[in-house]
């Protein structure tokens, strides 16, 4: 068994359902402990935090990820226990076997070897590890981030370990994320009998003159990164259940993802200047939008792609698809950076896996991506 693969299954092991690290870090730092990494906890609200730096000199490549994971679901529809790490046919099934326990596996074990086989290096090397990736990620990297922006202090470059890689382990880099921005809106009516129109005041029908005029429009192009900003409905609720009754409101749940050619504030406004025209009576509540942020290719993507290329002998594509991630957080105080990970098909999943071989494979992607950049 490879060290990579035994630190993995011993990080699947432990049932840290988000928020709940449950001991991952405590192992993290055990593993790091004797080469001389200083230890820093950002515990926020039962969440676990912690900044891991060797060295004191430029640039500082830092490796981030989460050690939280989603819950499980039916565990009686899983072929094995989701957190007694079981290979099979080739895999490594557990719950974080792919999002992002061998992730963390290969950023130590990569490290580690560095260290031993360049000790005469340039710079320094960092580790951002939470437990609130999953969840609501309001006390998790998002605090390692304001104390360095507190601290004035920044990071030169950074590589998120979530599951980026779509079809082929290797073939898929992300250096950005859009946004997203959330809402509820409420439309309110006057209830009353179906039959009596002059004496109601259908919300259903302001709704979906609402919807229908928002769903028309062309927020923006997109750029050369992003896919154009979408906008959809994901839930409407109105109605009493009777069939000859108006009701008095409906709520409509609805999303953004955006590029970075339309802002919060901007689409927020927008909006609002249309539900304005459709309801004379309305409550728009807006959830806490996650910026996007791009990474522009350079130093980063290219010492990446090769690493990936030497390794797997495939020539990843540079993305900005998928959903949110702390990228968002990090690229406050770093402008280099990069998501890179395994395959991602079963995330979040019954029966979630890795494939065996590409997890030591991963690990030599981190490593060679250090020598690249700090080797003396």
């Amino acid at each position: 068994m490879s060290k990579t693969l035994e630190i993995a299954k011993k990080l699947i092991s432990i049932e840290s359902i988000t928020p709940n690290d449950n001991g991952c870090i405590d192992l993290i730092e055990s593993e790091l402990a004797s080469y001389n990494f200083k230890f820093e906890r950002f515990d926020s609200n039962g969440v676990s935090n912690l900044y891991a730096k060797y060295g004191s000199s430029s640039p500082l490549l830092v490796f981030a990820g989460h050690t939280d994971v989603v819950p499980t679901g039916p565990i009686d529809q899983w072929s094995s226990d989701p957190f007694i790490p079981t290979e099979r046919e080739g895999n490594l099934f557990g719950r974080g076997a792919a999002d992002m326990k061998t992730s963390l596996a290969a950023f130590i074990v990569a490290i580690q070897e560095f260290l031993e086989e360049y000790p005469n290096h340039f710079g320094s090397i960092g580790l951002f590890i939470t437990s609130d990736e999953e969840g609501v990620a309001t006390d998790g990297t998002k605090k390692i981030v304001e104390r360095f922006i507190h601290d004035k202090q920044q990071v030169d470059f950074c590589i998120v370990g979530e599951p980026t890689s779509s079809k082929i382990f290797g073939d898929t880099i992300k250096n950005g994320r859009r946004g997203s921005l959330s809402a509820t809106l409420i439309v309110k009516g006057i209830q009353g009998h179906i039959a009596y129109p002059h004496l109601i005041d259908n919300p259903i029908h302001r709704a979906s003159s609402i919807i229908d005029e928002l769903k028309k429009i062309s927020w923006d192009e997109g750029n050369e990164y992003f896919p154009k900003t979408s906008w959809q409905v994901s839930n409407i609720n109105g109605g009493t259940g009777a069939t000859n009754v108006v009701p008095g409101n409906v709520s409509i749940k609805f999303n953004f993802r955006h590029s970075t050619e339309c802002t919060p504030d901007q689409l927020k406004k927008d909006v609002e200047n249309i539900v304005k025209k459709h309801a004379d009576e309305y409550e728009l509540i807006w959830d806490i939008p996650s910026e996007p942020y791009l990474t522009e290719l350079g130093k980063l993507t290219s010492v990446l792609t090769d690493a990936i290329k030497n390794v797997t002998n495939i020539i990843p594509e540079i993305s900005t698809t998928g959903g949110t991630s702390d990228g968002r957080f990090i690229s406050k105080i770093c402008s280099q950076v990069v998501e890179f990970g395994p395959i991602n098909a079963s995330i979040h999943k019954i029966n979630e896996h890795i494939n065996i071989t590409d997890i030591e494979k991963l690990k030599n992607i981190y490593k060679l991506t250090l020598v690249k950049i700090l080797e003396n």
